[in-house]
């Protein structure tokens, strides 16, 4: 269990868009090593912003490079399963160019419509997040 003098741990991600034909579809991630369903997302590196670390990460974890739209979403703030506090900062994002190769952090990727994706995730904070971002439209706006 971590100590409470350990500092915030600082993670970036992206609600990767794609608008097809039929309507909006978003990516969501499955992470063999937790057996999850959720965002691309990960730590930032030492002198690296949150959104160069939300576009290297979800181009890493993807193979998507993208777009990070502004502004960016309200962070989440848990505490993660070592106990330490964590802090995620989120972009719309839209994918610039790119294609999916499974790697050791992601080994399956979904495109699902908007009203599915809060059953797909794994994490009541990120259906919660997804939520709010819904009844705001932005992703309507992309």
């Amino acid at each position: 269990m971590a100590k409470s003098s350990d500092p915030q741990v600082k993670a970036a991600g992206g609600i990767v868009v794609r608008q097809t034909k039929k309507g909006a579809k978003i990516l969501l991630v499955h992470r063999p090593r937790y057996r999850d369903w959720t965002f691309p997302k990960g730590k930032l590196d030492p002198g690296e912003g949150y959104r160069e670390a939300a576009l290297r990460e979800v181009e890493e974890e993807t193979g998507f490079r993208c777009k990070a739209h502004r502004p960016k979403l309200e962070p989440l703030t848990y505490v993660d399963g070592s106990g330490r506090s964590k802090e995620v900062r989120y972009w719309l994002m839209s994918i610039k160019k790119g294609s999916f190769m499974p790697n050791d952090e992601v080994d399956l990727i979904a495109w699902v419509r908007p009203h599915k994706v809060e059953a797909r995730l794994s994490y009541g904070r990120d259906q919660k997040m997804f939520r709010k971002l819904l009844e705001s439209d932005r992703i309507s706006q992309l």
